[in-house]
């Protein structure tokens, strides 16, 4: 990449300016502008954090760097968050709110026309919406730690609630900061406050609140209506369709330079809006102007050597600020940064702690292979006989275990929100899930060779249950030598929407089927002594919310069953994940 010698401009800010939307709203925004009169590009972000916190609204890029630069950086408050007007509507709100500050934005005097966007996770979302709404003067954008569907990804996964998640990101970042202009009385507000700081500082109780969709602090009709609506429609029907990112992927015609992190809650969505855009981007600019970069990363640690239990080292560190510059200079002011000649995918290597190019995602040269269970019926907890191998199963019994919403399985790390403080993200050591009965532990013998493992991964599971619904999970592990076996990437299904997550077809107790489990991707050389470890349960709690197995809408279940679950794994009944394994010297 070339090295970049700007010429450095003083700056002016503008506070509060009032920005109108098409139905009369105005939303406020932070206008940074070199002090010389011209047109210049503009670098919009639009946050529902507070544009006056930098932490939270700026990312990777304050805006002092490009407006100095030669760039006017915008940093708005979306609708009825903070200085700006109106009602908070996630999502379906920045499509049209997106469209029409872009448009704001190129109209300016200070503007000559052309806006990019950038900023990571709900920032990275108001992107993507701007773009799905093809904003005509959008002309890049650098959507980081963030979404691809909104149903499936963000707020439910595999069908089942992003508990965790959707509970403290609700409370903390969303509810508590917008109940004081709700017009409550006085007393009414210090209720609704004290019940709302309640889930933040103290969250287990209402982590284990059932039902999920009873939860007191949000019992108030004015608190966190969103919240409510997420859990009256946990199919995706046509409440989702408008705001699914995927879906819109022929028409947006935006590139896009995707970052993700291998344990940030969003991996799959950061992975499938470059897939997606590579293959249905609506011009070959937005097809070829697709770049991925994934670290070992989880969200919102892009600057530290490590996450989890594992140091990844300073080689996992990238100087994003930078690669933001070197995106928006060739995009927006035709500035040769060499950006464009790089690979379009850089992924990082968990194992060798290296970093990999590829000429795609997945890449190219990946070879799926299918690693089968096998057992003889006795494959509970690491110390079980449960294996895995690349040989197909034979007559082999099929394995048990009783699932009971009450005694969850706990979440020891994994693709997380980091909050709760005491539920972190990473990779963690596994032993003590592993030693429950309710977890069912294949693994390869050693290997004799160091096997990488780096593409999009998914188990296929032939299943039953004694109940009319559960949910199955499964977890990719890699067995150090020592017995230490640490979390790569995980995925959940919710059995009723085994046939799509438009509608619930309910089990029949007993009837095996097959259900498909997305754990999403990874970038991992399991190196050679080292085991490959499939694990399955039936929850992985508090990350999702717990199936309470009747068969009811689980949000207002107040009803639970424990359930036998079933596990599959003979010549008729193949159970597998399938592995992309690249091929090494």
């Amino acid at each position: 990449m070339l090295s970049r010698m700007p010429s450095l401009m003083d700056i002016r800010v503008e506070r509060n300016v009032p920005i109108p939307m098409r139905d009369g709203t105005i939303l406020r925004a932070d206008v940074f502008r070199p002090e010389p009169e011209g047109d210049y590009p503009v670098l919009l972000t639009r946050t529902p954090y507070n544009k006056s916190m930098a932490s939270l609204s700026y990312g990777w890029l304050q805006p002092i760097r490009p407006a100095s630069e030669g760039y006017v950086v915008v940093v708005q408050d979306v609708r009825g968050r903070f200085e700006s007007d109106g009602r908070f509507h996630p999502f379906h709100q920045e499509l049209s709110d997106g469209f029409d500050t872009v448009e704001w934005c190129a109209r300016q005097p200070w503007s000559n026309g052309r806006v990019g966007m950038y900023g990571i996770s709900y920032l990275g979302a108001t992107q993507w919406l701007a773009a799905s709404a093809q904003a005509p003067n959008l002309q890049c954008i650098f959507p980081s730690l963030t979404g691809s569907d909104y149903y499936d990804g963000w707020t439910y996964r595999g069908g089942a609630f992003e508990l965790s998640f959707n509970l403290a990101w609700t409370a903390l970042l969303l509810a508590l900061p917008e109940v004081p202009r709700l017009g409550l009385e006085t007393g009414e507000l210090q209720r609704v406050m004290a019940g709302l700081g309640g889930v933040v500082w103290d969250h287990w109780p209402a982590l284990r609140h059932l039902p999920v969709g009873e939860l007191p602090a949000f019992a108030h009709d004015a608190v966190a209506t969103y919240y409510k609506e997420w859990l009256e429609h946990p199919t995706r029907d046509e409440f989702w369709e408008p705001i699914t990112i995927e879906s819109a992927h022929p028409r947006i015609h935006t590139p896009a330079y995707n970052l993700g992190g291998w344990y940030d809650l969003f991996i799959r969505g950061t992975l499938r809006n470059f897939s997606g855009m590579r293959a249905n981007g609506a011009t070959e600019v937005a097809r070829e102007g697709q770049k991925l970069i994934v670290g070992p990363w989880s969200h919102g640690s892009t600057l530290t050597a490590g996450v989890g239990q594992t140091i990844f080292g300073q080689s996992s560190q990238v100087l994003l600020e930078e690669l933001h510059m070197n995106w928006f200079d060739h995009w927006l002011r035709e500035r040769d940064t060499g950006i464009m000649a790089e690979p379009p995918v850089r992924v990082f290597a968990m194992g060798t702690n290296t970093w990999d190019t590829f000429a795609d995602w997945p890449p190219p040269q990946a070879v799926p292979t299918k690693f089968y269970l096998h057992s003889n019926g006795a494959a509970a907890t690491a110390r079980g006989d449960g294996a895995l191998s690349t040989d197909g199963p034979g007559a082999e019994r099929p394995d048990h275990f009783l699932y009971d919403p009450l005694n969850p399985c706990p979440t020891a790390g994994g693709a997380l929100f980091p909050y709760p403080l005491d539920v972190p993200p990473g990779p963690f050591d596994q032993a003590d899930v592993e030693a429950r009965p309710d977890v069912l532990c294949y693994t390869t013998t050693p290997l004799d060779r160091d096997l990488q493992v780096t593409g999009n991964v998914e188990a296929r599971l032939w299943v039953a249950s004694s109940c009319p619904d559960t949910d199955f999970t499964a977890k990719l592990v890699d067995v150090h030598p020592d017995g230490t076996a640490m979390n790569l990437t995980d995925g959940i299904i919710r059995v009723r929407y085994r046939g799509g997550f438009g509608r619930a077809e309910l089990l029949a107790p007993g009837t095996p089927v097959e259900v498909a489990v997305d754990l999403a991707g990874t970038s991992n050389v399991f190196r050679a002594g080292h085991r490959i470890r499939l694990e399955v349960s039936s929850s992985n709690f508090p990350r999702f919310d717990r199936n309470t197995n009747t068969g009811a809408p689980i949000a207002t279940d107040h009803g639970v069953e424990v359930a036998t679950n079933t596990v599959f794994h003979d010549g008729s009944r193949p159970s597998h994940i399938t592995l992309p394994v690249i091929p090494r010297p």
